[in-house]
């Protein structure tokens, strides 16, 4: 510990005094001193987590290295279905070569296939849509 400390005269009641006696030994502190330290740093944090609608530093520091695991774990995802979707698209250009106004008139197509369905649509839902004479039992596709 550092020696330059500032000293602080400090005289609590009695029932506090017991409870210090109580615990500071029990949370592993060297001294009465130690762990009233400890106890102001914490209410200070907590205080200061109340007031600002703060989480305290430790659940913050947790949550922060959580999320930014997350976020890896998803840019990665993200990244390896940009590839497949590439290659998908890649194939399917060389394949049909669509003229530009058909590609204009299925982007907006798709575009509005996307906002109607909250970005959930489906291959079956689409070829459902394109052959309107097929009966589709949904419950099959979906479980």
């Amino acid at each position: 510990m550092s020696e330059n400390k500032d000293r602080l005269t400090y005289r609590p009641e009695p029932e506090t005094r017991q409870k210090i006696e109580q615990w500071y030994e029990a949370d592993n502190c060297r001294s009465m001193n130690e762990f009233i330290d400890k106890a102001v740093s914490f209410y200070a944090d907590w205080l200061s987590a109340n007031r600002n609608d703060m989480l305290p530093r430790a659940i913050s520091s947790a949550m922060d290295g959580r999320l930014k695991i997350l976020e890896k774990n998803l840019s990665s995802l993200s990244f390896n279905h940009a590839v497949e979707l590439d290659m998908l698209m890649g194939i399917i250009a060389d394949t049909m070569q669509i003229d530009r106004d058909d590609l204009k008139r299925r982007r907006a197509q798709s575009v509005k296939n996307v906002k109607s369905t909250n970005g959930r649509v489906s291959l079956e839902k689409r070829a459902q849509l394109w052959d309107e004479t097929t009966d589709w039992d949904d419950g099959e596709w979906q479980s």
